[in-house]
């Protein structure tokens, strides 16, 4: 896919997309300029915004049988794209 990754699809990104807004998880190099032109190559929609964030990752413990195993989960970066009034995008289109 590129830069964008997959679309961040929960509870408070679906309430976010009736305002026209999206998330996306991204590269953590990618740039703001980058990820407006690759969502409008991919969906083919006017990007009126971005706002990016980087998700550090938490440390996460496990116990076994024998020791505790601790770990730590992927820093990614999210991307809130705004999209044009009256534009929708459709990530359920080819199910």
């Amino acid at each position: 896919m590129g830069i964008i990754k997959r679309p961040a699809l929960t509870e408070k990104s679906q309430a976010m997309q009736e305002k026209g807004k999206y998330v996306f998880v991204v590269e953590l190099t990618a740039n703001k300029i980058e990820i407006a032109k690759e969502v409008k190559k991919m969906y083919g929609v006017d990007v009126q915004d971005v706002q990016t964030m980087r998700q550090i990752g938490k440390v996460k413990s496990k116990s076994t049988r024998t020791k505790v195993t601790s770990g730590r989960t992927s820093t990614y970066k999210k991307a809130i794209v705004t999209v044009a009034a009256g534009e929708v995008i459709d990530f359920y289109q080819g199910i």
